[in-house]
């Protein structure tokens, strides 16, 4: 059975453009969500690298946003959408870490692109990795790294703790 992180995906990324709304019409709209799906997929298919582990969070859920809508001073329930059980912590402060460091989006997608979730699959991250000034105007509030710092902030070691396991070491010489 293939796991299928879609709900998890589309609820924190749901969430992310919910507390760092795009700057501009539905151009920017549009172009604020490409990047904030792209690392969110980038920060879940590190969290769940496997089919076990995403098979996992498919049966027991995420969490939701209840904590991070502290942070963003929403109520946990504001609007009483069910979207928001399917909100994971991790992922999303994992996301907002790679679109505040351009080294870490890096690292992240290239950690990524040696996993299970690519497998046969051509993916490109552009909008996260190499976005033009477009994409970092219409993403002006979710790229801001003082505005998402309290969410990034929550889960930025375990990140870096993850993609230093991730990284080839070099071989010590003696």
């Amino acid at each position: 059975m293939q796991a299928d992180l879609s709900p998890v995906i589309a609820a924190t990324a749901q969430w992310l453009l919910r507390a760092y709304p795009a700057s501009g019409g539905a151009l920017a709209a549009a172009l604020c969500e490409v990047q904030a799906r792209q690392a969110v997929t980038v920060a879940a298919w590190l969290r769940y690298p496997t089919a076990m582990d995403a098979g996992l969070v498919e049966m027991a859920g995420p969490g939701g946003s209840a904590r991070l809508d502290g942070l963003a001073g929403r109520g946990s329930d504001e609007d009483g959408d069910a979207w928001r059980t399917w909100v994971d912590e991790v992922v999303a402060s994992w996301a907002a870490c790679l679109l505040t460091d351009p080294e870490l989006a890096r690292l992240a997608a290239a950690a990524v692109g040696e996993g299970e979730h690519l497998t046969g699959t051509p993916v490109e991250f552009r909008r996260l990795l190499t976005p033009d000034e477009r994409d970092q105007g219409a993403a002006a509030l979710l790229r801001h790294p003082d505005l998402v710092a309290p969410v990034a902030e929550l889960h930025r070691a375990r990140l870096l703790d993850t993609l230093d396991r991730r990284e080839p070491r070099e071989p010590l010489v003696a």
